[in-house]
């Protein structure tokens, strides 16, 4: 993989911060804090605009995604004057609320975003949501009325606490000048700390445009809970008994040597091992042991495994619908399967499924821990764990050409033959980014990723979620690269964001797939009223011609032989590109198609 200097800071910080290594951690961060802000014997006032921006910099926050807004004019005052502080203007708050989740998926630090009272927050409660069933630490910074206005409806105003009270996991309001800098730093501890999440802060205007002279809060250092000893000597036990084991990965708050851990423990013993929904590169995808995801388009062998299997070992993975199959795969409240779950939130355990052994524990910790086990002496499920591959290379190996189904040849591209190349041909740090669609199928059958980090895609099924991610991940990682996967209906909820990534030099390249429909509501439509289609078919524009409106490198790619030199060409563009690739509407999955 390409590392840059800049990769590797934010990667050491990223980790001192996430897994608190020490009294270094904290005061790397505090020396971020500029001198103006720093106790000493001369204190000076500062505005609540600054007092806040300071405290973005004592938690090492180098990235904000706004749409700027007069309810927090003074916030962008200050980070005029906070150049390591990069600000990136979207054209839409749903796209910056996004960018702002993917930052915190590929860094494991909350990603910031700022926006507007009102309008700005109810577009960007969408990458709210997204945080919250992904698991994700993201704080949403939200303008406010004057507290003197607060219960007259004034203009815009809004009661951001009953508003996000379901979705994030804390909302509040700053009521004060002087208790900035701990809301601050509780947002922060409370954005990463047992299941990751997202916090909504609302900061009225009248507060950020006083001024007064406050202390600043140190970064908070996260506790984490680990495995118990007992609990460790139990799974030992419980594994060395079964006969049919199956390893679950999923969930956030992973790191590279929590990765490494696992990895150690599935090879020493080997387990076979699955991914929860678009979590694929926890486990490198080649390794013999990974045997696929759960999730949409589950492999039906796969599903039939983890139904027949003895023990499921469960790291991190809440189990949630997608998952679980519509919590088909196991029973609730009892599995029949022996159920091992571990899991950073206690109230995650014992939510849905009774487990034989819950362990409140961190990914990484429990991980590393299960890593220092002693293997099981000649496991007997080697021939289990071989067949469980050998399905799984079956199911994503695509055929050679486009299928043929009841007689009748696809047309166009076949989305297949698109991803097996992507597949062969992209570097193993290649980042794809997706939203949500039928589309999506394809992806993450037949694309094998190899590395952590290396997925970004919405598990709450946000449409228009893969180029505002994509950008993000391209801002972040400059040298790496970064695909965008977005179906016709996907790609126009924010197509807008190509003139953000033409304007901060993000080169994504955008994979447009255009077969002219809602394809996921279409395939249900003719499942549950066939015949009866309404409101499922699109009527789009020349994509190619506003891609290049924008600036961007564009060309449409009508078979799958073109497809290998449209792509070299949108990559060698050095700018952010668009291949509109037509595709036949009838092709509704991989394997099933439209009457």
């Amino acid at each position: 993989m390409h590392e840059t200097k800049g990769d590797r800071v934010e990667e050491v910080h990223a980790a001192a911060i996430r897994q608190q290594a020490g009294e270094a951690a904290v005061a790397s961060a505090v020396e971020k804090v500029p001198a103006s802000a720093a106790a000493s014997s001369a204190p000076v006032a500062r505005s609540g605009g600054q007092v806040l921006v300071d405290a973005l910099r004592g938690n090492a926050v180098d990235t904000v995604y706004c749409v700027p807004g007069e309810s927090y004019l003074p916030v962008l005052d200050a980070l005029h004057d906070a150049p390591e502080i990069r600000t990136i203007v979207t054209r839409h708050e749903g796209a910056a609320a996004n960018m702002a989740e993917a930052y915190g998926k590929l860094s494991g630090r909350p990603g910031i975003c700022f926006v507007t009272r009102g309008p700005g927050a109810t577009h960007a409660s969408n990458g709210v949501h997204t945080a919250r069933e992904d698991s994700t630490p993201m704080i949403l910074f939200v303008g406010q009325v004057d507290r003197a206005f607060r219960g007259r409806e004034a203009f815009q105003e809004v009661d951001y606490r009953q508003m996000f009270g379901g979705l994030a996991k804390w909302a509040t309001e700053v009521d004060s000048i002087e208790r900035i800098p701990e809301i601050v730093a509780r947002a922060f501890a409370v954005a990463q700390s047992g299941r990751p999440g997202p916090v909504v802060v609302a900061l009225p205007e009248d507060v950020l445009f006083g001024s007064g002279i406050v202390t600043d809060a140190p970064p908070p250092r996260i506790a984490q809970a680990v495995p118990a000893a007992a609990d460790l000597a139990e799974a030992a036990a419980l594994l060395e008994s079964a006969e049919r084991p199956l390893v679950i990965a999923g969930g956030s708050g992973w790191s590279a040597s929590g990765v490494h851990a696992l990895r150690e423990f599935v090879i020493a013993n080997d387990l076979p091992l699955a991914a929860s929904f678009r979590r694929q590169d926890l486990f490198d995808n080649r390794d013999r042991h990974y045997i696929g995801q759960l999730g949409l388009g589950v492999s039906p062998a796969l599903a039939a495994r983890v139904r027949s299997a003895d023990l499921l070992l469960v790291i991190g993975s809440r189990l949630a619908e997608a998952t679980s199959s519509g919590y088909s795969l196991l029973k609730s409240p009892l599995p029949e399967q022996t159920l091992i779950h571990i899991h950073a939130d206690p109230d995650e355990l014992g939510r849905v499924y009774q487990a034989r052994l819950p362990i409140n524990a961190a990914v990484v910790p429990a991980a590393e821990a299960l890593a220092r086990l002693p293997a099981v002496a000649a496991p007997r499920w080697a021939s289990w764990t071989r067949a469980a591959r050998a399905d799984y290379d079956a199911h994503s190996t695509p055929a050679a050409a486009s299928p043929d189904i009841h007689g009748v040849e696809a047309r166009g591209v076949d989305l297949a033959q698109v991803v097996a190349h992507l597949d062969r041909t992209l570097p193993d740090d290649a980042i794809i980014a997706n939203g949500a669609g039928n589309y999506t199928v394809w992806v993450h059958r037949f694309y094998r990723y190899r590395r952590p980090g290396t997925e970004l895609a919405p598990i709450n099924g946000a449409m228009g979620y893969g180029l505002p991610a994509a950008i993000a991940a391209k801002l972040r990682h400059p040298q790496r690269t970064v695909v965008c996967f977005a179906g016709d209906g996907c790609f126009m909820m924010y197509p807008q964001e190509l003139a953000t990534a033409l304007q901060f030099d993000a080169a994504v390249i955008v994979i447009l797939v255009n077969n002219g429909m809602f394809g996921t509501i279409r395939m249900h439509q003719e499942r549950e009223f066939p015949g009866r289609v309404i409101a499922t078919q699109l009527v789009n524009p020349d994509f190619v011609a506003l891609a290049q409106a924008f600036g961007a490198y564009a060309e449409r790619v009508e078979r799958s032989e073109d497809f290998p030199e449209a792509f070299a060409r949108a990559r060698d563009s050095g700018r952010a590109a668009l291949l509109d690739l037509r595709v036949d509407p009838r092709q509704i999955t991989p394997q099933a198609r439209l009457p």
